[in-house]
């Protein structure tokens, strides 16, 4: 109790402690989570086609936008393989479509199984999924209807795609029949699905056409020895959804700047933090030796007083680690409302940031610590 008396008593020092906690906390977890939140975006392909348990792919695939093309007689290969319970065709491909007033934008298009279309939207805004049998129909997601593929109005203003509206896939015309809601992308290129036999119509024609298999498993079937099974009897590559997540996370991960990037601005708020706090406990520290000189004086022991110092600290570490997780999910629920900020925040992040706050919170207390335990009683009798 007297400890926490000394600690609120100097209100100035106890906020700037506090502040120094809260920078480091909200600095780690908010830099941690546009991370996680980009790496969530590589495979929001994987996230949106939530229907198949494994996913088949040429063996040298690297990650999901890798598209290595199969022949079509893979599909019937997989199809005989015990355990499986269906297997459905997948397309996707990069494409270019031209607006009705000339523009042309990248798309990527998605071409589902024509019979079940097993692998289409997650959510549908507008229109039917079952509207992509019609002739010529895509469905465009609406980030990229009302963005990138938006119209330009008599007045200059921008109008979005709308059902109904046409645009030319490799020159062939396309009707928007459906407006879908999906995971933003990491490119964030505008989203078409149609058919798989209209997908590889829209696209040039390549002597292997079939980008990805979708593997539903039967009841019962343990996955992981499925995918074996398909491996070793086909030769092709066969994860599971969440290995093939994790495998292109991974790519980005040892093949792009972004982990190095985030890693140098979350060691910055700790470095920061650091100093800012231990510097401000320390003058604390300084300035309340008198009445450590006291208690020492009074025969109070160095553990005793040690204790004090860290239950200090502690105090500090959960007021400021609070402040910073609730900042950091304020500026991230605020800023991704818009959509284009990456933001999620996962509980390891959040235990991470708790670890890193006790660690500089440590430092701070053990550095005030060397001065408590060097202290002289009798400090205090002079004048």
């Amino acid at each position: 109790m007297v400890a926490l008396r000394m600690l609120f008593r100097d209100t100035p020092k106890f906020f700037g402690i506090v502040m120094g906690v809260t920078l480091a906390s909200m600095v780690i977890t908010w830099q941690g989570s546009i991370f996680v939140g980009l790496m969530t975006r590589t495979f929001a392909v994987i996230t949106d086609v939530g229907d198949p348990d494994v996913w088949v792919m040429e063996e040298k695939v690297a990650f999901i936008d890798d598209t290595k093309p199969m022949q079509d007689t893979a599909l019937y290969r997989v199809r005989g393989i015990e355990g499986v319970a269906w297997a459905m065709p997948f397309y996707k491909g990069n494409l270019r479509a031209r607006m009705a007033d000339g523009s042309i934008q990248n798309c990527n298009v998605f071409g589902i199984d024509d019979a079940t279309l097993a692998g289409g939207p997650p959510r549908m805004l507008e229109g039917k999924l079952d509207d992509l049998l019609r002739a010529d129909a895509v469905i465009v997601d609406s980030v990229g209807a009302g963005g990138r593929l938006a119209k330009v109005g008599p007045n200059g203003e921008s109008v979005p795609l709308k059902v109904g509206d046409t645009l030319e896939l490799n020159d062939r015309r396309a009707v928007v029949v459906g407006i879908s809601q999906n995971t933003r992308s990491f490119q964030s290129q505008p989203t078409i699905y149609t058919t798989y036999s209209r997908a590889v119509q829209f696209a040039p024609r390549e002597r292997k056409m079939l980008s990805f298999i979708l593997v539903k498993a039967a009841a019962g079937e343990d996955l992981a020895h499925l995918t074996q099974r398909i491996s070793g009897e086909t030769g092709l590559a066969a994860y599971q959804a969440k290995d093939f997540k994790w495998k292109t996370v991974m790519y980005f991960v040892k093949n792009t700047g972004i982990p190095i990037n985030f890693g140098i601005a979350v060691a910055l708020g700790f470095l920061i933090g650091t100093i800012i706090t231990g510097f401000m406990f320390y003058s604390f520290t300084l300035d309340n030796l008198r009445y450590f000189g006291t208690l020492k004086a009074m025969g109070t022991s160095d553990a005793r007083l040690m204790m004090m110092v860290l239950s200090q600290a502690l105090v500090v570490a959960f007021i400021g680690f609070g402040l910073g997780i609730g900042l950091s999910c304020l500026m991230g629920v605020g800023a991704a409302r818009g959509g284009t900020l990456a933001f999620r925040m996962i509980w390891q992040l959040v235990f991470m940031a708790g670890a890193a706050v006790l660690v500089i919170c440590n430092l701070s207390a053990m550095l005030s610590m060397i001065k408590v335990v060097r202290l002289e009683p009798a400090v205090v009798f002079k004048g």
